[in-house]
Formats: structure tokens, sequence, C-alpha cells
């Protein structure tokens, strides 16, 4: 055995369709393209979405809706009292202070305060939102919470 006698296995290579060759081809005329209509015509393919179906009624508005969903929701990135042990207790904690340590992502979205975890040092928090469990924890530990 030598390289020169090495094939592929049987079944495993195809040819390649070559469309629009002729009659003798099997594929000449229309191109495997059909008659008339939008795929039969060039960039045909390109200007369908994959969501287009006709005249039919589209699936997004078939698809009966449910519940429902707040357009004034506010958003916050969360933070617990457990991430602020890392804090420096001499300075307010701000929303600056706490994307500098990296416990949040973005300036922009307001940040809320939630009550998981414990805290021994007193902290002052000024920050958008708190919940009232972490209200009540910083200020069992001589801590104050400001919401700006």
């Amino acid at each position: 055995m030598d390289l020169s006698s090495l094939k592929p296995a049987a079944g495993s290579r195809k040819k390649r369709k070559r469309v629009g060759r002729g009659p003798g081809s099997g594929h000449g005329k229309t191109s495997t393209r059909g008659h008339k209509g939008q795929r039969s015509r060039s960039g045909g393919m390109r200007s369908i979405q994959p969501w287009m179906q006709g005249g039919q009624m589209p699936l997004h508005l078939l698809i009966p809706k449910r519940g429902f969903r707040n357009i004034f929701k506010q958003k916050f990135q969360i933070i617990n009292l457990f991430s602020l042990e890392g804090c420096p207790a001499d300075e307010p904690i701000t929303a600056e202070v706490l994307k500098k340590h990296g416990k949040i992502k973005s300036l922009n979205i307001p940040v809320k305060l939630l009550g998981q975890g414990k805290i021994e040092k007193p902290l002052t928090v000024k920050i958008t939102a708190c919940s009232k469990t972490a209200r009540e924890k910083v200020e069992a530990a001589g801590g104050k919470v400001e919401e700006v």
C-alpha cells in the first residue's frame, strides 16, 4: 500500500451540482429554481427573511399573548450586605465606590441594597434604594442609609 493507491470512502465525496449548464446536465433552463415567483428571480433568496410567511398570518400574531409587562418597571443593580465587607468604613459608600471595588457594573443603572448577610462595622451608605431589612441591619451596626 502506498499514497497513490489511497481513495476516499465510497459515498463520502459528492460532485457539486452545476446549474445553468444546458439541457444535457438536467439542471439547465430554470437552474432548479422552478417557474416564476420571488425565489426564481435573482436576489430573491436574499430578500426573504426567515420569518416571512407570505400572505399567511404571521406567527407572532397567531400566538396568544399572556400576562402583563410593566413598561415603567425600574431596573436595579442588586448588591447585598455581605458584598460591603471589603469596602472601607471611613468613607461613605456610594455607587462610585462600589464601581471602583468591582461590586457593580455600571454607574448609569440605579443600585439597590438588599439585606442578605451580616454587617459588623458602622457604614454610611448613599445609594438609590434600600430594602427594609438592609436598612435595619445597617442601623443596628451603628451606620446609616441615605437614599439619593
